[in-house]
């Protein structure tokens, strides 16, 4: 006999682990606001700025039921935008002259 998938079996951690691609953004993200916070603010805008671009190449190659909340659009719009943004403030960051 065949187990039923998680989602039928638990779809309280099923919809949890959904959300993890989301989770680990987030946490990169939070490093990096915590490394504005103590005053590295170019390495910590610089550390959101590849998070972002990882945000975009997760919501890229993850299929949709696996990606959770990181699809908002089509996938060609948020990779575009979260993408774009990602690349924008790495490349800000990174032509900023330096203290």
């Amino acid at each position: 006999m065949t187990r039923p998938p998680l989602y039928t079996r638990r779809p309280f951690l099923a919809g949890l682990l959904r959300q993890l691609p989301l989770f680990a953004v987030l946490v990169v993200v939070a490093v990096g606001l915590s490394m504005v916070a103590l005053e590295h603010w170019r390495r910590g805008l610089l550390v959101v700025g590849l998070a972002l671009v990882g945000a975009a190449l997760l919501r890229l190659v993850l299929p949709l039921r696996r990606v959770g909340f990181l699809a908002v659009r089509s996938r060609p719009v948020d990779v575009v935008l979260v993408g774009g943004a990602g690349v924008a403030l790495t490349v800000l960051v990174l032509t900023v002259p330096g203290d």
